[in-house]
């Protein structure tokens, strides 16, 4: 007699296990434990096996009976259903184990070793936040453009488009990374352009002012009515054009001003190499001042709240704002202003470049390459210190320099 949901439901377990049938060989195992199973009796070859079909109540007396249907055409057509079932989960294992997201931890893996552990930690997050939601439990071999165009369209769709760029940026990486270890035979990453998915805008991050703009800021920046913290941190920031997270997190263990040099740890560079800014007198100045107030501290810019941590990375973007150059400069446009001067004033572009860490140094040679031409950059960082205090008075010092 087929079994009814009454029947199932009122079943009691008992010492031993019991089977409870409905008929075609599909049964209810009921376990001492209190479990009721789904079990397919059939034969193949003559030899008898069992299929598990699930346990009640997740998998309905309907369910079931669907269940047994399926495996036995599976059978009435010459395949062994459980066969069949151990290969579909070996195709969904690989399939895990080559979806996306897989491949892009593997990339990461592999990448991460020569960056920064804050950059490094940035990227995943990303993948994590705005990539592995859309693409992640997809095979990294059968995703299309569009998928990609979708996944752009919705991280811009919050007003992210530079992120948007950047989850593009990097998906690019992980199916190379992909094609060079053999799990895909083509990039669809390379098929897009942002500009012909993203709506197009004015380029305002990283904004900068106009080198003639220069000497007011300063001025500006010497009148600021805000913390004297703040008022020093911008003035440390446009005499050394370091990133904004190398200046706020900097550390008094990370200075000598007896030999007037900044030597900033790998493990706090973009590049993860190790970075030398050899300092102004008018730089060693403001670190004096400076620590008459934070010398308590670790950290040269403790946070307001929290001491243990460095002061906001918005905190220089917000005094900028406050004086009037929201959309218009940020503390990362220091670098650049620091550059177009400094090549207009003639000084080496390797020089430059370098003072700036642009440059990739590989694990062999960066212990030499972040300390060449100090003697040179120390006369560059003097010579723009002068300028920048110059930019405060009547007079500016012309652009002509002394030879290093």
């Amino acid at each position: 007699m087929p079994l009814t949901d009454t029947a199932i439901k009122k079943a009691k377990p008992g010492a031993k296990p019991s089977k409870l049938s409905d008929g075609k060989g599909l049964y209810l195992l009921v376990s001492p434990a209190g479990s009721k199973l789904w079990r397919w009796k059939y034969r193949v070859l003559g030899k008898e096996k069992v299929l598990a079909l699930g346990a009640y109540p997740a998998v309905s007396l309907a369910q079931a009976r669907e269940g047994q249907d399926k495996a036995r055409k599976m059978l009435a057509s010459g395949s062994d259903p459980m066969v069949i079932r151990k290969a579909d989960k070996l195709a969904c294992r690989a399939a895990a184990e080559d979806s996306f997201e897989s491949v892009a931890r593997k990339w990461w893996d592999h990448w991460k070793p020569a960056r920064s552990e804050q950059h490094a930690g940035q990227v995943m997050r990303r993948f994590e936040a705005d990539v592995f939601p859309h693409i992640g439990a997809r095979p990294v071999t059968e995703i299309q453009a569009s998928e990609l165009v979708a996944m752009l369209k919705a991280i811009s769709g919050r007003g992210a488009n530079d992120l948007a760029q950047r989850a593009l940026q990097t998906s690019g990486q992980v199916f190379r990374y992909a094609i060079a270890h053999g799990l895909a035979k083509r990039n669809p990453a390379a098929d897009i352009k942002p500009g012909d998915v993203l709506p197009s805008r004015q380029k305002q991050n990283m904004a900068r002012i106009d080198g003639k703009e220069l000497p007011e800021l300063m001025r500006r920046i010497d009148a600021y009515q805000g913390t004297p913290i703040t008022r020093m941190a911008m003035k440390l920031m446009a005499m050394t054009f370091v990133r904004t997270t190398e200046l706020i997190g900097a550390r008094w263990d990370e200075f000598d001003l007896e030999d007037m040099r900044w030597d900033i740890p790998a493990s706090r560079m973009k590049m993860k190499t190790p970075h030398i800014v050899p300092m102004s007198t008018q730089a060693v100045s403001v670190l004096k001042t400076l620590h008459l107030v934070t010398g308590h501290s670790p950290l040269l810019f403790p946070g307001e709240r929290d001491h243990e941590k460095s002061m906001s990375n918005n905190t220089i973007l917000k005094a900028l704002q406050r004086m009037g150059y929201k959309g218009r400069m940020t503390g990362h446009g220091f670098r650049g202003v620091a550059s177009t001067l400094l090549h207009e004033m003639g000084f080496d572009h390797a020089h430059i470049e370098l003072q700036l860490a642009h440059q990739e140094r590989n694990e062999v040679s960066a212990a030499y390459n972040h300390a060449t031409y100090l003697r040179q950059r120390a006369t560059m960082m003097q010579h723009w210190s002068d300028y920048l205090d110059a930019c405060t008075k009547e007079k500016v010092l012309p652009f002509k320099r002394t030879a290093a």
